[in-house]
């Protein structure tokens, strides 16, 4: 029986790449270079400054003016954290069918809490969410499950009494990692250009609402 539902954040519950889409594009204007469009954005969304970097510059970490790149990036989309960004279609009407059932719900993602916790108040749901983990709140970040573990404690239900839904392939191996049943949303972003039906999952869904037949 699940007692908890987890979520990934960027794709998955928040729709985040028009913001960080614009502090992108605001790199490549400063440069000289043309915008990208969303849906490229999009693609690599869920990989964060690293990826969003890539696709932008060519640039990986470790390279020279990296961290540079990434400081400016972050502090661009911090200016303008909640502009554009929304709730998938569909997450608010099933975010009120998990409070009415009294499933406790929660956030585990790789963003940094600088980023989520202000992105969730501003969205009015930090106040219902039962557990958030970011990016820095454990020692370790996604794929190892070592996030979604500190969830569940923090929870106090069992691995096998969870479900996590994530839009990317280190969403799934972290869940198997931890024991937990991983779902993929099939309308996050899912930027790796591998096929989600081979990443491990049993159970994909098209739409929030789906997850409420899987429960």
């Amino acid at each position: 029986m699940i007692k908890a539902v987890l979520f990934d954040l960027d794709g998955t519950l928040v729709d985040t790449a028009p913001d960080l889409g614009h502090a992108l594009n605001r790199q490549r204007i400063d440069r000289s270079l043309p915008i990208l469009s969303i849906d490229l954005i999009r693609a690599e969304a869920s990989a964060g400054a690293r990826g969003l970097l890539g696709l932008g510059f060519n640039i990986k970490p470790g390279d020279s003016g990296y961290e540079a790149m990434r400081n400016e990036f972050l502090n661009f989309y911090a200016e303008r954290l909640c502009h554009d960004t929304h709730l998938f279609p569909g997450i608010a009407e099933l975010l009120d069918q998990l409070d009415a059932r009294h499933l406790p719900w929660g956030v585990v993602t790789n963003k940094p809490g600088r980023f989520t916790n202000p992105l969730l108040q501003q969205l009015g749901l930090s106040s219902r969410a039962a557990c958030v983990i970011s990016g820095g709140g454990t020692a370790k970040y996604k794929p190892h499950p070592e996030p979604l573990l500190e969830a569940i404690r923090t929870l106090a239900v069992a691995p096998d009494e969870c479900i996590y839904l994530g839009d990317d392939i280190r969403d799934v191996q972290a869940s198997l990692a931890a024991g937990i049943e991983p779902i993929i949303a099939t309308y996050g972003y899912l930027g790796n250009g591998v096929p989600p039906e081979s990443w491990g999952a049993k159970h994909l869904i098209e739409h929030p609402q789906d997850l409420l037949n899987y429960l």
